[in-house]
C-alpha cells in the first residue's frame, strides 16, 4: 500500500507471479529457452504436446539431452495423442495444413524408437477419452518450471500463445497445470498396439 499506483501496477504480485514470461506465438519463445529448461531439470521432464515434433529440431542433440537426464535419475515422459485416433483425425480436417496432426505425433515416435530401450524415459499415448482436452493444452514440465501452450480453435501449436510459469507456492498457476498433465498421464495407454494372429 505503499508503493504510488503505478509502481503496483508493474509489479507482480499473487499468482501472476509465477509467469515468467508470456509469448503471443509458441515460436516467439527462443529454443534457447527450451535447451535451458531441458538442460536445468534434475528430477522430472514431462513432455505432454499433442504431438511435441518440433522438440526434436529445436533442441539441438535431444536424444543425447534426455539421455543424460534420465542416467542420472532425471524422470522423462512423453504424453503424445494416438496418430490413429478420432480426434486426431478431426483435428487434421480443422487444422487443414501439409503437415498433418498424424505426422508430427509419428516424427516423435520415431524419433523415440531410434533412442531404443532407455531406461527412465516412457511414451505412452493419452487415453482416448482424454484426447480433446490433450490436443487443445500443452503442458511442458521441467521441474519447478512450465511451458504451456493452451490451442487455439483453428490454429497449430506454434501459432498458439505459451506461457513460461515458474511454481511459487502451492495452487498457483503452475501447480494447476501439473496436475492436469499428471491426471491425463494416470490415465494413459501404452503405444504398443494389440497384434492378431492368424
Amino acid at each position: 500500500m505503499l508503493w504510488p499506483k503505478a509502481v503496483r501496477d508493474r509489479l507482480k504480485t499473487g499468482s501472476d507471479q509465477e509467469i515468467v514470461r508470456s509469448y503471443p506465438y509458441r515460436s516467439a519463445c527462443p529454443s534457447t529457452v527450451w535447451g535451458e529448461l531441458i538442460s536445468g531439470a534434475t528430477d522430472d521432464l514431462f513432455f505432454g504436446g499433442y504431438t511435441s515434433y518440433f522438440l526434436w529440431s529445436h533442441v539441438p542433440a535431444l536424444p543425447d539431452v534426455l539421455r543424460r537426464k534420465a542416467a542420472k535419475g532425471c524422470r522423462v515422459r512423453f504424453l503424445i495423442g494416438d496418430p490413429e485416433g478420432t480426434v486426431t483425425t478431426q483435428r487434421e480436417g480443422i487444422e487443414d495444413v501439409a503437415m498433418a496432426v498424424s505426422t508430427r505425433v509419428r516424427t516423435t515416435m520415431e524419433q523415440l524408437a531410434r533412442m531404443g530401450p532407455t531406461e527412465g524415459l516412457e511414451a505412452r499415448f493419452s487415453a482416448p477419452a482424454d484426447a480433446t482436452n490433450h490436443i487443445s493444452l500443452s503442458v511442458f514440465r521441467f521441474d519447478d518450471e512450465a511451458l504451456v501452450t493452451p490451442h487455439l480453435a483453428t490454429r497449430v501449436g506454434h501459432d498458439s500463445p505459451l506461457l513460461h510459469l515458474r511454481r511459487r507456492g502451492e495452487q498457483g498457476m503452475f501447480q494447476r497445470f501439473a496436475e492436469h498433465a499428471e491426471e491425463l498421464w494416470s490415465r494413459s495407454v501404452s503405444m504398443e498396439r494389440p497384434t492378431h494372429s492368424g
